[in-house]
């Protein structure tokens, strides 16, 4: 596996990784009026509060440093992997 794969496998696995976060609840114990969604960055907030209006709000900065942060660990993890089996 060549440079240009890792790179582009780890770009796809921490898009993945990120977006499955998503489903994890990462609210601050003492916060009311809305959830926070995704891991170790929370980007993903629903309102609680006010859901009158569309309730969930992305913040895409977080958003893509989460997912450059798990696309790093999967390019270690890749790149361990390859000169551990050959």
């Amino acid at each position: 596996m060549n440079a240009e794969r890792i790179v582009i496998f780890s770009v796809i696995g921490g898009a993945l990784i990120t977006l499955l976060t998503g489903l994890l609840s990462n609210t601050p114990s003492m916060l009311v009026g809305a959830m926070w969604y995704g891991y170790p960055l929370a980007w993903l907030f629903r309102l609680v509060l006010a859901p009158e209006y569309f309730p969930w709000r992305v913040d895409m900065t977080r958003l893509l440093a989460d997912i450059a942060a798990w696309a790093a660990v999967v390019a270690v993890a890749l790149f361990v992997g390859r000169r551990i089996v050959g």
